[in-house]
């Protein structure tokens, strides 16, 4: 039963410690003067120059030929059986997945959030399942442009999902390798996905790093999405999370 595994995107007024982390970091990302750094590409990159350009009237033309640049990835409806993904078109197993894309649409806008981390206490609770299933029922909105990156590093299984292997993953863009534009693929026309295939060397450190930061950042400027969707590790297999939450809005805890 998929609503007996959901707790709502978490209530800052709740003072259990992942809410109370995620509040305080939101807060610090209200008040954060953008870095000057977090607008240049990274450092050591393969890619050509990037640079997040300011505002201009041609903004909506700038965002949609970045989202078209992307390589794309495509999803069967086989695939999306095999992996219990319910929710790449409407069906009746899409009804509760579409029950809280309503729910976290409706308490994210209210609340000026973009950033949402997916959780949960221990391996093996479902949450990727969850989040990929959320971002294709979010997606299938067409005003709503949705960006699910894979965070959870020391066991990637994404990537197993949507039956998709490269040899770059997400966590080289994180490092440096790689522009967001030369990993980062597209389903449809407003869907993103950051796939891991192999898991990093240094989750920890990498996700707590200030370079993670910079490029999340330029990731939300270049594609403007309306939501980005973060599949984190679980909260009591190893301290991967405790440094990340300042990057993020809200929570949603499966388990």
């Amino acid at each position: 039963n998929l609503e007996s595994q959901i707790n709502p995107v978490v209530n800052p007024k709740r003072q259990q410690p992942l809410e109370a982390a995620i509040e305080k970091a939101r807060k610090e990302r209200r008040n954060a003067v953008p870095s000057a750094d977090a607008t240049q590409p990274p450092a050591n990159s393969a890619g050509p120059d990037h640079v997040r350009e300011p505002a201009r009237p041609d903004h909506v033309r700038n965002v949609s030929f970045a989202w078209q640049e992307l390589g794309e990835i495509k999803v069967s409806a086989r695939n999306a059986r095999n992996h219990r993904i319910s929710t790449l078109s409407k069906n009746s197993g899409a009804g509760p997945y579409d029950m809280l894309r309503s729910r976290t649409m409706r308490i994210m806008r209210e609340n000026g959030w973009k950033r949402l981390a997916i959780t949960s206490p221990n391996m093996a609770c479902g949450k990727t399942t969850v989040a990929t299933n959320l971002a294709f029922s979010l997606a299938r909105q067409s005003d709503n442009r949705v960006i699910l990156l894979d965070m959870d590093m020391r066991r990637p299984s994404m990537h197993d999902i949507l039956s998709h292997r490269d040899r770059w993953s997400f966590h080289d863009v994180l490092e440096g390798k790689l522009h967001p534009e030369e990993q980062l693929l597209r389903f449809g026309e407003n869907l993103i996905f950051g796939l891991n295939y192999k898991p990093a060397n240094n989750p920890a450190e990498l996700l707590q790093s200030e370079k993670t930061r910079e490029i999340l950042e330029i990731i939300e400027a270049k594609f403007q999405p309306d939501f980005i969707l973060f599949d984190m590790p679980p909260m009591l297999v190893s301290d991967d999370n405790v440094g990340f939450m300042q990057n993020v809005d809200c929570g949603l805890l499966i388990g």
